[in-house]
């Protein structure tokens, strides 16, 4: 008996090693490609932090990626949450970076895990702890001994937590690169031979840590070997990696841009979008990342700066509420899927590169010289051109590429969108897709805050203090406190006018003179450094100024960054009626940081019926520094749920004590600058294409669905500048538009094609979120419709084909719809025509 449980014992571990190695995976790369298990690969990746959204529906935006088309999924690693104090590590909740990597691996995914340890990527302070600032004689980022032992230290600990979880592809897991640093070039100037040789540090300790797959650096022409360097930008068709044996990679392709309050929305046209991608794997690319695939949502204090906004929508595939934003979602899935049907040639050889004009080319991968697949541009940004190639005329409009997967065929060409369009708006969505909850009929209490010193913790200085050493960011809010004194023997009136002067580093502040407030000044993302300048009624004998500075982000970029200052650092009062100036920089201040509230945890549930908030029905409104609270019953369903905040001022808010970050809708953009109708074609920017001029940059903040609960829930706010609470709503989208136009001689759906077989015809295809159905069909036309997308009228050719559409998609989730006489009838022959149609989508579980 016991030399049978042995033999079954042996038998089952002999089948678990066979298991293990057969799941293992061999990650190496050439000039070609990446290499896995011996296979070289053309790999699509997207960007997606796990703390920008909740665990919960880490599983959804993983699936869909995948139906993009992504391949890998990229993170950063955000060291400062997960070391908030050195030594103490926590890896829970949003945090759980095992939980994420493994998610991805349940999805069949791969991961390309940025360890960094910096990551810049508009989070707070770039992902570095504040501790770490605190250590004497350290200086970030250069070959300081004290920096280098905690960098190597962290990622020595991320490294061993993956490799304890078997989470490289050695070990059967899905990571299948890592990175170290993070665009260190763009610095290194200013750290002079340090930075040279903090750069072949850097790659040595990396591969020092045996991960047995990859190591990237991003943007770092000087990458020693190993290492491979990779492009970041808005087009990498020009890059070349810096050894012949590495392969070019582009890891960060932006999708758009972030937002920061006091500007307007950046968007990247799709058709842009796609130009790159495929302007990049035309010119030899094997490897690309959008950045950012999904953004998410800046909760809590995690947005860097200055005044990064709290969405991080980025305009991204998938929206900050994890809904598909169409054309880019469908429109990148089509260019992906032609791009996969040219893998093996793209892997096979260097491409041929053909002139077809000005402006015109042709890049071919051959693997005989009968069997090949091509890419032909028209990189001019004015004009269309019709190009000869292999026999046969292609018409090229400007600014795109088409992708002929067997160099005959066009399956995809950028500028040609044919996939679905979504109606959706995320910043200011359209009411008649929402359900409003109203908070106007709530109860509110209310807590005010003391002007200047509120406890004993504080403490006096003769000097202006800098702000971040002296909060070490365990605020955003400093308290400046002094005295002006105006002499009570002077035969003056009893009242005299001074000019009070005020500079500060950033980011903005609240000005008090004998606890009254006169005045609010703030920078903006680019130079968050302001003045405060008035003038100011003094009485006889001493006189109080407080001055409340507040923090938006610490900054996440640039050289030397890390010793960035902020707060005042110039007080001047100039005294009209002897012209005297009086300087107050080395008056005698006292500090006191943080607020009242936020020492008490006024944000906390356990509060929510403390005697320390006021309760009546005459609601305090347009007041600074107060906090409110209600409650309020959220319906069921399974939607994420937006809170509208465009009555309120300046502030930070909670759900059940969830910080759902600083919200600031009083920050108007500037007028002009938009458009909704940006042309594509041309080099694109963060400035060429914005929306939402003259408004706030955001209004709407995101509130998981899993934060709330059935039955009571607790919202808590504190308004620095003044608003109305009762004003304020939550909203759940419930419905969304949809629409699509396809012509009859456009191209037929991607994954429709196989080489030497007839192609299928062209389809209108439709479709709505998971667990969403097409309920209504509000225009169909089959001939030449006018207008766009929201807009379509029929036009002088028309057939209603709403029956047939309604037959084809109602109940549905998707549909498609062959644009073909054979199906619709011919209302005009001889004419060109195309298939319109907008559909509604709703669901039942919000």
């Amino acid at each position: 008996m016991e030399r049978k449980k042995l033999n079954i014992y042996v038998a089952l571990l002999f089948v678990s090693l066979i298991f293990e190695r057969v799941n293992c995976t061999t990650v190496t790369y050439d000039g070609k490609s990446i290499v896995i298990d011996g296979k070289r690969r053309v790999l699509q990746s997207g960007s997606i932090h796990y703390p920008r959204s909740t665990p919960e529906v880490w599983p959804e935006l993983i699936q869909k990626s995948k139906e993009g088309g992504i391949d890998v999924v990229e993170t950063y690693v955000f060291w400062n949450y997960h070391e908030p104090v050195r030594g103490q590590y926590y890896f829970e909740g949003r945090f759980d970076l095992v939980k994420f990597v493994k998610t991805v691996q349940e999805a069949g995914l791969f991961v390309h895990l940025r360890i960094g340890p910096y990551a810049c990527a508009e989070w707070n302070y770039g992902g570095f702890p504040m501790w770490l600032h605190f250590i004497p004689g350290i200086q970030f980022r250069t070959t300081n001994d004290l920096y280098k032992n905690e960098m190597k230290r962290f990622m020595e600990k991320i490294v061993e937590l993956m490799k304890e979880e078997n989470l490289f592809a050695s070990q059967g897991g899905p990571i299948i690169l890592a990175q170290v640093e993070n665009e260190y070039e763009l610095v290194e100037w200013a750290y002079g031979v340090g930075g040279e040789l903090y750069v072949e540090w850097a790659a040595e300790t990396a591969v020092s840590l045996n991960t047995t797959v990859p190591w990237v650096m991003c943007r770092q022409t000087d990458a020693p070997d190993p290492i491979i360097n990779t492009c970041n930008g808005f087009y990498c068709d020009g890059f070349k990696p810096n050894s012949p044996s590495k392969p070019a990679m582009w890891t960060e392709n932006y999708v758009g841009w972030f937002s920061a309050f006091g500007y307007a929305i950046p968007y990247r046209p799709v058709e842009d979008l796609a130009f790159a991608v495929a302007r990049f794997f035309e010119k030899g690319g094997t490897f690309q990342n959008y950045y950012m695939y999904f953004g998410g949502t800046n909760f809590g204090r995690t947005a860097g700066g200055p005044l990064t906004a709290t969405s991080y929508d980025y305009d991204a595939p998938i929206d900050e509420y994890g809904f598909i934003r169409q054309p880019k979602w469908g429109h990148l899935r089509d260019l992906h899927m032609a791009i996969k049907l040219c893998e093996e040639y793209l892997v096979y050889a260097d491409p041929v590169q053909l002139s077809l004009g000005e402006n015109l080319e042709a890049h071919v991968f051959y693997k005989a010289s009968n069997d090949c697949a091509a890419f032909l541009a028209n990189y001019g940004s004015n004009s269309d051109a019709t190009v000869s190639f292999n026999g046969k005329s292609y018409f090229l409009p400007a600014w795109s590429v088409s992708i002929l997967p067997d160099c005959r065929t066009v399956v995809f060409n950028t500028a040609k969108v044919v996939t679905q369009k979504n109606l959706i708006d995320v910043v200011f969505p359209r009411k008649s897709n929402m359900i409003e909850y109203s908070l106007a009929s709530s109860e509110w209490s209310w807590f005010k805050e003391k002007v200047g010193v509120w406890s004993n913790s504080s403490f006096i200085t003769s000097r202006l203090l800098e702000q971040i050493n002296t909060t070490q960011d365990s605020s955003d809010f400093l308290w400046y406190t002094t005295s002006i004194n105006v002499d009570e023997n002077s035969k003056v009136d009893k009242e005299t006018k001074a000019f009070l002067l005020i500079q500060s580093l950033g980011h903005a502040g609240l000005v008090f003179v004998n606890k009254k407030l006169i005045g609010f000044s703030y920078g903006y993302h680019d130079d968050a450094s302001f003045n405060f300048s008035g003038s100011i009624d003094l009485n006889h004998g001493r006189n109080t100024l407080d001055v409340l500075n507040m923090m938006i982000g610490l900054q996440n970029f640039g050289a030397w960054f890390d010793i960035a200052g902020a707060g005042l650092y110039s007080v001047i009062v100039s005294h009209s009626k002897n012209n005297s100036k009086e300087d107050l920089s080395s008056a005698e201040w006292t500090y006191q940081v943080g607020l009242e509230g936020e020492s008490i945890g006024l944000d906390r549930i356990d509060l929510v019926n403390s005697t320390l908030w006021t309760k009546g029905s005459d609601l305090p409104t347009n007041q600074s520094l107060i906090w409110y609270k209600t409650t309020f019953y959220a319906t069921d369903g399974k939607g994420p749920l937006s809170l509208n905040l465009s009555s309120m001022g300046k502030g930070q808010a909670w759900v059940n004590g969830q910080s759902i970050g600083r919200y600031w809708p009083a920050y108007i953009s500037p007028s002009d600058g938009c458009t909704d109708n940006c042309d594509y074609r041309g080099s694109y920017d963060s400035n060429k294409c914005l929306r939402h001029c003259g408004q706030p940059s955001q209004i709407l903040y995101h509130v998981p669905r899993l934060w709330v609960h059935k039955g009571v829930n607790l919202l808590v706010l504190h308004e620095e500048l003044g608003g109305d609470p009762s004003k304020i709503s939550f909203l759940s989208r419930v419905r969304h538009e949809i629409c699509s136009v396809v012509s009859e001689d456009g191209i037929p759906p991607v994954d429709t094609w196989k080489p030497k077989t007839s192609l299928q015809q062209p389809q209108v295809r439709l479709s709505c979120e998971h667990g969403w159905l097409i309920t209504s069909i509000n225009f169909a036309s089959y001939g030449t419709p006018k207008g766009d997308c929201g807009t379509f009228t029929a036009g002088i050719c028309h057939k209603n084909v709403k029956p047939i559409i309604q037959q084809a998609c109602i109940g549905n989730r998707e549909c498609s719809v062959p644009v073909a006489t054979a199906k619709l009838g011919d209302p005009c022959p001889n004419v060109l025509k195309s298939l319109a149609i907008e559909a509604v989508c709703t669901t039942t579980n919000p």
